[in-house]
């Protein structure tokens, strides 16, 4: 069990929302009509970006007919990029079917791996409980590839313990090795983490983080364009997909069955107050697309609903990538 009691705590990080994967537009003047109205030819960067245009049937009726052929064909021209999906509102709309409780927060990021889509729910910073055993080893196979060596007979012990039992003896054991809070904000700096920073001492689970800082940790772990190694990644891919059985659950309840999941879960009942912080973080597959998720909560009056509502918000996150119609 995730148990930790709260001592003296580091700063909260900054709770700024990085833009993930913001459409850039550029435009390139193609013509214009002979009563000034300037036509577009829209060029959309990383994904399709809405373009406005003043082109309309009214203003190409009304150019002047002593306008040049090549002025009025180039006036009939239509905006190329399509209008783009908001999938933050969509998934905003999707999340107002799950009920809440009073006192209970919640925050998502998505991540379509096909389209490279996105979207994000709430970016308040979260008690990591043991999601940040996924950081642990990413940090900690970093510094392996820094210096060229591989993990030792020891450390792929912790390690396996650490992911797939959620060990917490393991997880001290790394955190150590990596050198607490400072190696795992070191490395967080090189994978783009912004808002995320290590908790005191040994209080690994303590650490804060956001949905969003998670999914792009998520993105060092399954994508390409990482800072990980590809033996790394695979490696670390291998352990979340070996959960043990009674810890299958939370963003997986969303895959299509139960062999299209990596994850890793945290969960913490703080001293302080008796409410449960309940994490799920992992890779799954739903009608052949892969999905990377990211869901936070805490305030959970127990862990069984912290779970409940975790898969509940998994679920409806993902509709928002399902269905393409907004009111």
């Amino acid at each position: 069990m995730d148990r930790h009691r709260a001592r003296g705590r580091r700063a909260r990080p900054s709770r700024r929302k990085p833009l993930l994967y913001t459409a850039l537009a550029s435009a390139v003047l193609v013509g214009a009509t002979a009563a000034g109205t300037v036509y577009m030819k829209a060029q959309a960067h990383d994904g399709p970006a809405a373009v406005s245009s003043a082109a309309s049937a009214s203003a190409s009726a009304s150019a002047s007919p002593s306008s040049s052929p090549a002025a009025s064909e180039e006036a009939s021209v239509e905006p190329v990029a399509e209008p783009s999906v908001d999938r933050d509102a969509l998934l905003a709309k999707a999340l107002k079917t799950v009920p809440v409780a009073d006192g209970t927060r919640t925050s998502v990021a998505v991540l379509d791996v096909g389209s490279g889509e996105s979207a994000a729910y709430g970016d308040a910073a979260f008690d990591t409980a043991s999601i940040v055993k996924v950081n642990i080893l990413a940090a900690l196979l970093l510094q392996a590839q820094d210096t060229d060596r591989h993990l030792t007979a020891q450390e792929k012990t912790y390690a396996t313990a650490m992911i797939e039992n959620s060990d917490n003896a393991s997880a001290t054991a790394l955190w150590a090795a990596i050198g607490r809070a400072d190696g795992l904000d070191t490395a967080n700096k090189r994978f783009g983490l912004t808002d995320t920073q290590g908790g005191d001492g040994e209080l690994w689970g303590l650490t804060q983080t956001t949905a969003i800082d998670q999914l792009t940790l998520l993105r060092q772990v399954f994508g390409d364009e990482s800072k990980l190694s590809g033996t790394s990644r695979s490696y670390l891919q291998g352990l979340m997909g070996e959960i043990e059985t009674d810890q299958q659950w939370g963003v997986s309840a969303a895959a299509d069955d139960d062999s299209q999941w990596a994850l890793k879960n945290g969960w913490l009942a703080r001293s302080t107050t008796g409410l449960w912080d309940v994490n799920s973080i992992g890779r799954i597959s739903v009608d052949g697309r892969a999905y990377l998720v990211a869901t936070l909560s805490n305030g959970n009056s127990t862990q069984a609903k912290g779970i409940s509502l975790v898969e509940a918000v998994s679920k409806a996150a993902l509709s928002a990538f399902q269905d393409t119609t907004e009111d």
